[in-house]
């Protein structure tokens, strides 16, 4: 069942984000970027991420929704009553002008339970809370590596179509 993210999930999100962030790192990229994405997940950063989580649950509270890991089973080991097996963040309504739309900023599924339905129920949840924000363009948007296969089909079958292409550079 998915559900609003609570303080006493900090530990198991952080455990998920650090798997969100690596994965990020490590599947779409070669060994310099999966290296960045490791290199980054400091105190420090995991302080500001936890605290920005807490200021966006404080604006929103559907903010972060979460999937505790028992609803489709434990199959990774993880007995912990806290353990998670996944979540979902949406960025608060105030943060709409980024895009113009409300913006999916990260799903992730512990790997042990993709295939489940733990990640449409998430997208259901996000999109529930999409629909209730107004935005600009009534739209919603999000950012998804194109050598991501899995992902991108995942978001194909809920109908995301491309719309842009994002790009980067160093500062």
């Amino acid at each position: 069942m998915v559900r609003p993210y609570r303080e006493r999930d900090r530990a198991a999100l952080w455990e998920l984000k650090r798997g969100f962030e690596t994965a990020l790192g490590s599947g779409t990229g070669g060994d310099e970027k999966a290296a960045r994405y490791e290199g980054k997940l400091d105190t420090g950063y995991r302080d500001g991420y936890l605290g920005w989580v807490e200021r966006c649950v404080d604006e929103e509270e559907r903010a972060v929704q979460v999937v505790e890991g028992g609803e489709h089973g434990n199959r990774d080991g993880n007995d912990g009553a806290d353990a998670l097996a996944g979540y979902v963040f949406v960025l608060p309504a105030s943060l709409s002008y980024i895009w113009d739309a409300a913006v999916v900023n990260e799903v992730f599924v512990r790997e042990s339970h993709r295939g489940t339905g733990v990640a449409d129920g998430l997208m259901e949840a996000a999109l529930a809370v999409a629909r209730e924000q107004d935005t600009p363009l009534e739209r919603v948007v999000l950012d998804v590596d194109p050598d991501n296969e899995r992902a991108r089909g995942f978001y194909d079958r809920w109908g995301f179509e491309p719309w842009g292409e994002m790009v980067a550079r160093e500062l």
